[in-house]
C-alpha cells in the first residue's frame, strides 16, 4: 500500500512533531536515544497515531523472548533489496518506541518492528501486519512477564483470524500453538535447544512426546507440523528443497535460525533467498552485541544473554577454555526484579573457563557458580576483572541493563 497519499490528520503531524522534539529533548540531556519519551508523547497527543503511521507501510512484526533484535536487523536488511525499510533497530519493542520509528519512516516501503510478547497483539492490531515471525517462547522476566503457556495462549487468541502470513517455529511447541489460530502459517524447522518450558502439551496439558528432533502429545494428538522452510547445517532449505549457503558475520547456530526465519519472511515479500542471505552477510553486530572492543589493551567480546534459553545458546558460541569468561548480572526494572532464573542455567558448561563475576547482583551469580563447582573471582567492575583475566581475547557475557552498563564503560 506503500505511495498513498499523506495518511496523516494535522492532529498527528502535530504528535509527530512534538514527538521528535521530546526525543531531541532527552538526548540533549543524556538519556539515551529518545525513542520512548518521544512516542509516549506522541501517542498522548494522538492515541491513534500507531495506526496512521503504519497505513502506508508493509509492515512486519518480530516476536520472541530470544533473537528478536537480531531477526528484526535481518529481515530489515533482507528487504532492503526490495524497497526503503523502517525499522526499530535498538529494540525499543513497546508501543511508545515502535511509534517513534514509524515516525521517520515516511519514505519507507517496509516496516520490521521488533516487538515485546506482551504487546504483540495490541501492535498487530494496530498496524495490519503483512507478515508476522514467532521464533521462540521460554521463561524470561519472571516477576513482571506471564507463564510461558499463558503467554502462548495471549498470542493465540490475538492472532486468531489475522490477514497477516505467519512465519512460525515448527521446533518450538508453544510457538506452533499459539500460530495454529491463524489461517496462513508458513513453518520454518529453526531448531530448539532449550526445552525446559516446552514439556507439557499447551493444547492440553498432557506430556510431550520428544523424540529425535519431532514432538508430539500422546494426548490429545497435537504435533510438530511439516515444514516448508529448514535450517540444515549451514544451509537454508526453502519450498523447494534447494538449499542455500548462510554464511554470516554474526556467531553461533541459534542466528542460523534467525536467517532461516528472516529469509522466509523475505520470501514473502519477493526477494530470493539467495538475495537475502548474501545481505544478511552485512550485519557484523546488533546494537552492540556480538561486538569485539578494545578495552585496557584487550580484546572484549560483548555477548547479551538474559534469560536461561538465552545463556545457554550464548555458552555454545563463546571460545573453549582456557578462555577467561566475565559474566554480569544486574536486577534492575528492565531485566526483572527476581534472579530465581539463574538456577534454571547450567554453569558446568563454564568448566575450564577463569570466571569473574560482577554487576548489581554478582552474590547471586556466585553463590549460583558455588553450587555449580565452578571457581570464580566476584570483582567489583569491569576495570578490576579485566586486570585479573588471565591473557588472550575475553567473553563479556551480560543481562540486559548490565550489558548496556558495560557498553558505556567501554565506549561503545
Amino acid at each position: 500500500m506503500s505511495g498513498n497519499s499523506d495518511p496523516l490528520t494535522p492532529r498527528a503531524k502535530l504528535a509527530v512533531t512534538a514527538g521528535k522534539a521530546a526525543a531531541a529533548v532527552s538526548r540533549a540531556a543524556g538519556r539515551g536515544s529518545g525513542s520512548v519519551i518521544g512516542g509516549r508523547v506522541a501517542l498522548k497527543l494522538d492515541p491513534d497515531l500507531l495506526a496512521r503511521l503504519a497505513t502506508h507501510l508493509d509492515v512486519i512484526l518480530v516476536s520472541a523472548t530470544n533473537g528478536k533484535t537480531t531477526t528484526t536487523r535481518l529481515i530489515a536488511e533482507a528487504l532492503r533489496a526490495a524497497g526503503p525499510v523502517v525499522s526499530n533497530a535498538l529494540g525499543a519493542n513497546m508501543p511508545a518506541g515502535i511509534t517513534s520509528a514509524l515516525a521517520g519512516g515516511s519514505d519507507a516501503k517496509f516496516a520490521v518492528i521488533e516487538v515485546d510478547e506482551k504487546y504483540l497483539a495490541g501492535v498487530a492490531r494496530d498496524t495490519d501486519p503483512k507478515c508476522i515471525a514467532l521464533l521462540n517462547l521460554s521463561r524470561d522476566q519472571l516477576d513482571r512477564a506471564a507463564e510461558t503457556r499463558m503467554m502462548a495462549e495471549h498470542w493465540r487468541e490475538g492472532l486468531a483470524g489475522s490477514k497477516a502470513v505467519v512465519v512460525a517455529n515448527a521446533d518450538d511447541p508453544l510457538v506452533v500453538w499459539a500460530a495454529s489460530s491463524s489461517p496462513n502459517v508458513m513453518w520454518v524447522a529453526a531448531g530448539q535447544m532449550w526445552k525446559d518450558d516446552a514439556w507439557s502439551c499447551p493444547s492440553c496439558g498432557g506430556v510431550m512426546q520428544r523424540p529425535g528432533d519431532d514432538w508430539f502429545c500422546g494426548d490429545c494428538g497435537f504435533r510438530r507440523p511439516t515444514p516448508t522452510w529448514a535450517l540444515s547445517g549451514d544451509h537454508v532449505l526453502d519450498p523447494h528443497g534447494s538449499a542455500w549457503p548462510i554464511h554470516l558475520q554474526l556467531p553461533g547456530r541459534a542466528n542460523k535460525a534467525n536467517a532461516a526465519s528472516s529469509a522466509a519472511v523475505a520470501a514473502v515479500f519477493g526477494v530470493p533467498p539467495q538475495v537475502a542471505l548474501e545481505r544478511m552477510y552485512q550485519v557484523q553486530a546488533v546494537a552492540g552485541r556480538y561486538d569485539v572492543v578494545q578495552f585496557m589493551q584487550r580484546d572484549l567480546r560483548l555477548l547479551l544473554a538474559k534469560n536461561p534459553a538465552g545463556w545457554l545458546e550464548t555458552f555454545s558460541l563463546i571460545d573453549p577454555p582456557p578462555t577467561p569468561v566475565i559474566l554480569s548480572v544486574n536486577a534492575r526494572g528492565a531485566d526483572g526484579t527476581d534472579t530465581s532464573w539463574l538456577w534454571d542455567v547450567d554453569y558446568t558448561r563454564l568448566t575450564g573457563h577463569p570466571i569473574f563475576v560482577l554487576g548489581d547482583r554478582k552474590l547471586d551469580l556466585a553463590v549460583r557458580l558455588e553450587v555449580a563447582n565452578q571457581s570464580f573471582q566476584v570483582c567489583e567492575n569491569l576495570d578490576q576483572a579485566v586486570r585479573l583475566a588471565p591473557p588472550g581475547r575475553i567473553e563479556v557475557i551480560a543481562n540486559y541493563t548490565a550489558f548496556q552498563d558495560l557498553r558505556r564503560r567501554v565506549g561503545n
